[in-house]
């Protein structure tokens, strides 16, 4: 287990590592960055993952089946949320089904989690969702950078999940999303990083007016930018933190700093840009 400075998130956990570079969004990921640096501090899960192109690391399209680190959360007996592969996509092809299902089979084992699983192959996730138990602790989600991808909407919301949820991050380009209903949680957020990309404020406006509309909890990440922390997460003078109002009281009684659930549906962001 790692500790997570990601804002919507406790810990991250990485039976899988590695990926490959398959829309826009992926151009500047940070897992890429992030597992090239691991690599020459001599950590052999990440050997040959990376390469370098230019004056960057890039994925080889090589993954990693970490079978060490796959009971990891068994031994942990606080209760955590937990984003699973934050170094990989569990749904990519190279990602044996049985393997998805072992994880599965750690994830059933320890109710006190909540896991969080990100990907840019729904059809596949939703396609293996059908075949593995439908966990009240497991939350489901897709990310959308641009018009261009929001089809990923629709192989999500045929994912059977006790939680759906969209992260719009990098959003580097008008979502053009005007209907998040069956989905449970949108984060929005900027890219961040030496080669950001920016994002307009409009878009983010937008997509508030939309999860008010159906219903969605809104979880504002960040401005992002090369200095994402001078940038800050505020949104018209306020931080954005809602978590679904389907998520279990348990979680809710241990973290009181969490907001849960959803603002007045009246409300309404100014829109700017």
């Amino acid at each position: 287990m790692s500790e997570s400075s990601i804002e919507w998130t406790d810990a991250t956990w990485n039976p899988v590592v590695g990926c490959t570079i398959i829309s826009p969004g992926c151009t500047n990921c940070y897992a890429m960055r992030m597992a090239a640096r691991l690599q020459a501090m001599g950590m052999a899960k990440y050997d040959g993952l990376t390469r370098r192109s230019g004056n960057r690391y890039v994925w080889t399209g090589a993954i990693t089946l970490d079978r060490k680190s796959l009971s990891a959360p068994t031994s942990w007996t606080k209760p955590r949320m937990i984003f699973v592969n934050s170094m990989s996509d569990l749904f990519q092809e190279a990602v044996p089904a049985e393997f998805v299902g072992e994880v599965w089979d750690v994830m059933r084992a320890t109710p006190q989690h909540t896991y969080q699983i990100l990907t840019k192959r729904p059809e596949r996730m939703a396609d293996l969702s059908d075949v593995l138990p439908k966990l009240s602790n497991v939350w489901l989600g897709t990310s959308i950078e641009n018009a261009e991808h929001r089809w990923r909407l629709e192989p999500l919301r045929r994912t059977r999940a006790a939680i759906r949820f969209v992260s719009f991050e990098p959003l580097i380009g008008d979502p053009d999303v005007t209907d998040l209903t069956d989905i449970d949680w949108a984060i929005v957020g900027g890219e961040s990083g030496p080669r950001a990309r920016p994002m307009n404020p409009a878009w983010v406006h937008r997509l508030h007016d939309v999860c008010r509309k159906s219903g969605t909890a809104f979880f504002f990440k960040q401005w992002g930018g090369t200095n994402k922390k001078r940038a800050g997460r505020e949104l018209d003078g306020q931080t954005w933190d809602e978590y679904p109002v389907k998520w279990s009281a348990k979680y809710v009684r241990r973290s009181s700093t969490r907001r849960v659930g959803r603002q007045d549906p009246g409300s309404r962001l100014r829109r700017t840009g």
